[in-house]
């Protein structure tokens, strides 16, 4: 099973990664904290001090178009916000 799905890599991900060392995870439903946290130090080689996770529920989405109203629904995710210990960061653009 893979545990982590991508990184985040927004604006407000890249501050709290200088400020607070802290980096965020697309990961899998089923995924707990100790696999995250044992993916995340066998992938990128670094240790990891506290993993906090989150459960996105989707969010309905309607639109009005010349064929009547689509509905639809985004799909549910998971997240999971990594802190390192001190001296350690992660890359994620060195693999481009």
């Amino acid at each position: 099973m893979e545990i982590l799905l991508k990184p985040i890599v927004t604006e407000k991900m890249t501050a709290q990664g200088e400020d607070l060392n802290r980096y965020g995870f697309r990961v899998a439903k089923t995924a707990n904290k100790i696999q995250i946290k044992k993916a995340v130090e066998e992938m990128y080689d670094v240790t990891v001090e506290s993993v906090n996770t989150m459960r996105y529920g989707g969010k309905r989405k309607m639109r009005q178009t010349k064929s009547g109203v689509s509905l639809g629904k985004t799909n549910a995710y998971k997240k999971a916000i990594i802190t390192l210990a001190e001296g350690d960061t992660i890359d994620f653009y060195s693999n481009i």
